[in-house]
């Protein structure tokens, strides 16, 4: 299994034959490095102040690890809260194990990086989301807007109601050309 830094350069390598940088892949690759160094950091120090975390990742993904009675509850996706007790928090640079408690029955569980569906602290309303491996591949979706088309909100909030997050565009940050 290659390491992460040895997956980027492999992605970079493969994408020199398609003239193309697979940004999304390299992304999506920034972002669970993002996630390991953060849990790094717990295992290391334990959680500061308020933070904590909901992972949602899939358990059908061929690397999770987790009791059979788990992954016959939630066979499809699993969301897991680190907050108040877990233990034996365990990070390397394929992904973290961890034993958390269900009902009672302290559970060992191994999530891959690359199993991780959704990473959110809301203590300071930050989330990381990952789509699938089938919009892993950069290939346009002639159903998905351009980058230049606007996008709207079809469901916008109503007025006062607070957000629960922000999306920032990266167009302010580009340089015109």
């Amino acid at each position: 299994m290659l390491g992460a830094a040895d997956a980027a350069k492999a992605m970079m390598m493969s994408s020199s034959s398609n003239a193309s940088i697979p940004y999304g892949r390299l992304m999506h690759h920034a972002m669970r490095k993002l996630i390991q160094t953060v849990l790094e950091d717990v295992a290391d120090n334990g959680l500061p102040g308020n933070h904590h975390f909901f992972i949602t990742f899939s358990t059908g993904h061929p690397d999770v690890e987790m009791a059979d009675w788990l992954r016959e509850r939630y066979d499809a996706e699993m969301t897991i809260v680190i907050q108040h007790w877990y233990d034996a928090l365990e990070v390397d640079e394929d992904g973290f194990s961890i034993v958390l408690n269900f009902g009672d029955n302290p559970e060992a569980l191994r999530v891959p990086f690359d199993a991780i569906v959704t990473f959110v602290d809301p203590s300071v309303e930050f989330g990381l989301r990952f789509e699938s491996v089938e919009a892993e591949n950069d290939t346009p979706d002639p159903d998905t807007p351009a980058e230049d088309d606007p996008v709207t909100d079809p469901d916008p909030a109503p007025k006062g109601a607070k957000a629960q997050g922000e999306v920032v565009s990266l167009d302010r940050f580009r340089k015109n050309t």
